[in-house]
């Protein structure tokens, strides 16, 4: 919920109008009870802030005596927020995946809501404080790392300086002194951190996390021409493509999500909706290295 910078209000006004743009967008109606439970205010603040704001702003609110509460003029136009679609539904996820408390969440009236399950990851919280910790002190961690690659674990100096998430697991980004080269690192197999010591890489010199690719996607040409339409309005297309930024570090697993990193011909259009235009200057560059 983006706020636009308003002039002469402390914080804790703005947040309260802000609030309100919220509701009334969202719910179209809001009245003192609705402040109340959210800030903890008085009567008398919450009464307060509501007229002043629908005096300042008189076609944004309008009082509705039969509901006793103020309801969203038709020339409402917000000015402490930019209301977003993308922005109400992850806090909707949010709330579902119980991150927010309903009581704690500006939405008033939920809608049925289900979503597919995300596997929960095992990661220690030990595990994550330790990174987290070597990332702000720029340090190196001795850890036991389970890759793919070893039937066993395997121990290992690595210089963690930032986290990422694929969608699905988090990882930390880090300089590997075994292999000398910038790695992604599951959180989830770190099976032990041991002995703490000094970074030796320049965290500046991992190009591929400092460094954007910009994916180039469009409908299947094989679609309808209302297909892709429908394509195009799923994925904010303008003239038939988007461009999605991505760390090149995460390259891969952006590929992978969206369905990109095989060959569009091996499935069916209806399947494979979307396409990568810049295919070929995208997988022409070498991709970031993951300790498997």
């Amino acid at each position: 919920m983006p706020r636009k910078k308003v002039k002469q209000l402390n914080w804790g006004a703005e947040r309260r109008n802000a609030f309100i743009e919220f509701r009334v967008f969202w719910h179209g109606r809001i009245n003192r009870a609705d402040l109340i439970d959210t800030f903890g205010i008085s009567l008398q603040q919450a009464s307060l802030d509501l007229a002043g704001y629908a005096d300042k702003w008189k076609r944004n609110l309008i009082y509705d005596k039969s509901q006793r509460a103020y309801v969203r003029g038709k020339a409402f136009k917000p000015r402490f927020i930019t209301p977003s679609a993308e922005d109400y539904l992850a806090h909707l996820r949010a709330v579902d995946q119980g991150l927010v408390s309903q009581d704690q969440s500006w939405i008033s009236v939920f809608p049925s809501y289900g979503a597919t399950p995300t596997p929960t990851r095992g990661v220690a919280p030990e595990t994550l404080r330790d990174v987290l910790a070597a990332i702000h002190a720029l340090a190196a961690l001795e850890i036991t790392y389970q890759s793919m690659s070893r039937p066993e674990p395997s121990a290992r100096w690595i210089e963690p300086h930032a986290l990422a998430f694929d969608g699905f697991r988090w990882h930390a980004r880090a300089f590997c002194q075994n292999d000398h080269v910038f790695k992604d690192f599951l959180l989830s197999r770190i099976v032990a951190i041991g002995a703490h010591g000094p970074a030796t890489a320049d965290l500046r010199t991992d190009a591929d996390w400092h460094n954007e690719a910009v994916l180039e996607i469009g409908p299947h040409p094989e679609l309808s021409p209302t297909q892709r339409r429908a394509i195009e309005m799923d994925y904010g297309m303008e003239e038939g493509k988007a461009q999605i930024p991505v760390r090149r570090a995460l390259l891969f697993y952006a590929l992978k999500r969206l369905g990109l990193d095989t060959d569009p011909s091996v499935r069916r259009p209806q399947d494979q909706q979307i396409v990568l235009i810049n295919r070929e200057a995208i997988l022409g560059r070498p991709q970031a290295a993951e300790e498997q």
